[in-house]
């Protein structure tokens, strides 16, 4: 893993997108880790809260778009890259720097094969003095993602000759084509034919 930034610094920013500093959104990651005094524990609660308490939009059938960490808190939904988003938020939130990570994977193997990017999370773990990366997207259908210090286990797994691969690059922000394409869409269904794909340089 590359981060983009090698000032951690850079990695607790609050923004238009990650709005660590909005009242809920710091306040509920300080209140589920108020009785946690260990980093990687706190990291890995925030988490698992994340993964599983809100639901991905198209498993639950919604068509709402979130995009913010707060409207994703605020509506309790919304796809992986909006997921990243408000575990990015959580993080900052209680001084743990976090960043975004993308994989580009087909849609819907086999019966659709084509490329899109699904976001997930870097996390900077400063008492271990490494970086892991954790998929917050939601465990249903088979999916088993897991938070990890040792060995990385992600929602998707990739195939190479596919065309799958994981950008090796630990973003400070969310990238500008996602977000884009999140505020664009009023509508779950409109966003799933015109989902963010691969950026031009593979080894980003």
């Amino acid at each position: 893993m590359n981060p983009e930034s090698k000032n951690l610094d850079d990695y607790l920013i609050s923004d238009a997108i990650v709005d660590c500093k909005t009242p809920h959104v710091r306040q509920t990651a300080l209140e589920l880790t108020r009785s946690i005094p260990d980093e990687v524990d706190k990291a890995r609660c925030l988490y698992e809260w994340v993964r599983d308490t809100i639901p991905h939009t198209n498993d639950a059938g919604l068509e709402i778009v979130t995009c913010t960490a707060s409207e994703v808190l605020h509506h309790g939904t919304g796809i992986c890259f909006s997921k990243s988003h408000l575990l990015a938020a959580f993080l900052r939130a209680v001084n743990i720097p976090a960043g975004f990570c993308y994989q580009v994977l087909r849609f819907n193997p086999p019966v659709n094969n084509e490329l899109v990017l699904h976001g997930l999370n870097g996390i900077y773990l400063s008492s271990l003095g490494k970086w892991i990366r954790v998929d917050a997207r939601g465990n249903t259908r088979g999916i088993n993602a897991q938070f990890s210090i040792v060995n990385e286990q992600l929602a998707f797994p990739m195939e190479d000759s596919a065309g799958e691969f994981i950008y090796d690059t630990i973003f400070a922000a969310p990238v500008s084509n996602v977000v884009s394409k999140l505020k664009k869409y009023d509508s779950r269904r409109e966003l799933w034919l015109d989902l963010p794909k691969a950026f031009e340089n593979k080894n980003a």
